[in-house]
């Protein structure tokens, strides 16, 4: 009797973990204003720098809080804020430290509460667009769509822990899916901090041309991910 009372207490001391993690990111968005420091990089680094010198603990703990709130805030935000305040090097370690701490206590979440806990984190029409990922093992087919630029990925986290796929696996493609869009990111934050505009504006070129191949063939791109016996 004592195994399933173990489970029990487990899943309460997870849920609260949770409530209290999401809570307090909902907190420090409208309570901070934190949309507006998102969009003018200078006024968000002069915030995260206000708690020098634990300001990088706490801009990990804001990517955390980022990936686990279903990507309330894009993810492209966030690593360019920190590109632009610990430059290319730091800010793509800081941002993708974060980030895979909160997809994996996404992706763990998600395995230990099931399909509930997952409709409550993802939008219906999100997770009925891919919802075959419950049944997908392929780990090239999941390397892809992190690699999609504009992909919900904080979505597809809580989507794969309802799959088999094994949580080690689920960390080295999660983290080398989204390392390039990270160290693009970091590296136009701090191309404008340094006021590199020319660059800057070169790189958002290619960026937004691949955000449009990317949009314009998803479909494509998707109806390729549903061939699974192609990728297993």
């Amino acid at each position: 009797m004592r195994q399933p009372n173990d489970m029990k207490a487990k899943n309460i001391f997870r849920g609260a973990f949770l409530v209290l993690l999401i809570s307090l990111w909902i907190f420090l968005v409208i309570h901070y204003n934190l949309v507006s420091y998102m969009i003018h990089p200078k006024k968000a680094a002069a915030f995260l720098l206000s708690f020098h010198p634990y300001d990088d603990f706490i801009f990990v703990f804001i990517q955390i809080l980022q990936v686990l709130s279903g990507g309330i805030i894009p993810g492209a935000i966030t690593e360019f804020i920190g590109g632009y305040l610990y430059g290319p090097v730091i800010g793509t370690i800081y941002s993708i430290t974060g980030m895979g701490i909160g997809s994996l206590l996404a992706f763990t979440l998600s395995r230990a509460y099931g399909l509930s806990l997952v409709k409550k984190m993802v939008k219906p029409l999100t997770l009925e667009k891919y919802d075959h990922f419950m049944e997908e093992r392929g780990t090239i087919v999941t390397l892809l769509l992190f690699l999609i630029p504009g992909f919900p990925k904080s979505a597809l986290c809580y989507i794969i822990g309802l799959s088999r796929m094994n949580i080690w696996t689920f960390i080295i493609i999660s983290t080398a899916g989204r390392l390039f869009g990270t160290i693009l990111s970091s590296v136009s934050g701090s191309w404008v901090r340094d006021e590199h505009i020319v660059e800057f504006l070169v790189l958002m070129g290619i960026l937004m041309i691949l955000f449009l191949l990317a949009y314009f063939y998803r479909k494509y791109l998707v109806g390729i991910t549903k061939k699974n016996q192609f990728f297993e």
